[in-house]
C-alpha cells in the first residue's frame, strides 16, 4: 500500500478537498481499494465522508499514536492507497505523519502569503527524506500570479502540471459527500482532479524505481 500525505502549513489551501478528490479519482481509475485517514482535529474529511452515500473510498479512524500500526493493518487488509489529511501546522505530530508517507503533496494557493509559508512544509518533507510535489490550488483562470507561483514553487521542487482552479463546484460538491467527479464527470474540474491523480500516481512509481 502506498501512503499519500496532504500537508501544508498554511490553512485554507484545500488539503481536505484535494484528499477527497484524489481518493475518489483513484477509485474511479481502478486503483482501488483506497482508504482515507483524517489527522486534523477539525475533522473536515470525517464530516465529508459521513455525508457520503457511496461506500468507497473507505475511511479508517485513527489517532496519531496508532497511525503506524493502522497503516500496517490496512496494508495487510489489501488497500492499494491511503490518503491522509493533516492539520495546518508544523508540529512533531505532523512530522511523524509525514515520516510515514510514500509521497507528500503540498497544496499551495497562488498568493504571496502562501508562497512565503511553503518553506517549512518543504523542510518537513525533505527532513524526513520523503518525495514531495506542489499542486497549485484555487487558481484564477488566466492569472499571471498563477504562472508566477508555479515558477516560484519550481525552484523548491516539482510542481504538478494540473492546476486546481477556483471554481464553486469543488466546494459545493463536498457539501453532500461527493466530488466534482460525481457531480459533473465530464467537466473541467473533474478533468483537473483526474489529471492530478495521474500525476501523483506517476511520481510514486518513479520514486519507487529510483529506490
Amino acid at each position: 500500500m502506498k501512503t499519500i500525505v496532504l500537508a501544508s502549513q498554511k490553512g485554507g489551501a484545500g488539503k481536505t478537498t484535494i484528499a477527497a478528490h484524489l481518493a475518489v479519482a483513484a477509485e474511479l481509475a481502478g486503483d482501488s481499494p483506497c482508504v482515507m485517514i483524517d489527522t486534523d482535529p477539525q475533522e473536515s474529511l470525517v464530516a465529508w465522508w459521513n455525508c457520503r452515500q457511496s461506500e468507497t473510498p473507505a475511511f479508517a479512524p485513527s489517532t496519531l499514536k496508532e497511525l503506524s500500526e493502522k497503516l500496517e493493518a490496512l496494508d495487510k487488509a489489501g488497500f492499494a492507497y491511503a490518503f491522509i489529511d493533516t492539520p495546518p501546522a508544523i508540529t512533531e505530530s505532523i512530522r511523524a505523519v509525514v515520516a510515514l508517507a510514500d509521497f507528500v503533496l503540498i497544496p499551495t494557493r497562488p498568493s504571496p502569503h502562501d508562497l512565503r509559508a511553503v518553506g517549512q512544509t518543504v523542510e518537513l518533507a525533505a527532513g524526513a527524506n520523503r518525495p514531495f510535489a506542489f499542486v497549485v490550488t484555487q487558481a484564477k483562470p488566466n492569472s499571471r500570479l498563477t504562472v508566477q507561483a508555479m515558477a516560484s514553487l519550481s525552484e523548491h521542487g516539482v510542481v504538478a502540471p494540473s492546476i486546481i482552479h477556483d471554481r464553486v463546484d469543488f466546494a459545493s460538491s463536498m457539501i453532500d459527500g461527493r466530488t466534482v467527479l460525481e457531480i459533473d464527470p465530464k467537466g473541467r474540474s473533474a478533468a483537473e482532479a483526474v489529471a492530478l491523480w495521474a500525476f501523483v500516481k506517476t511520481r510514486i512509481k518513479e520514486n519507487n524505481k529510483k529506490r
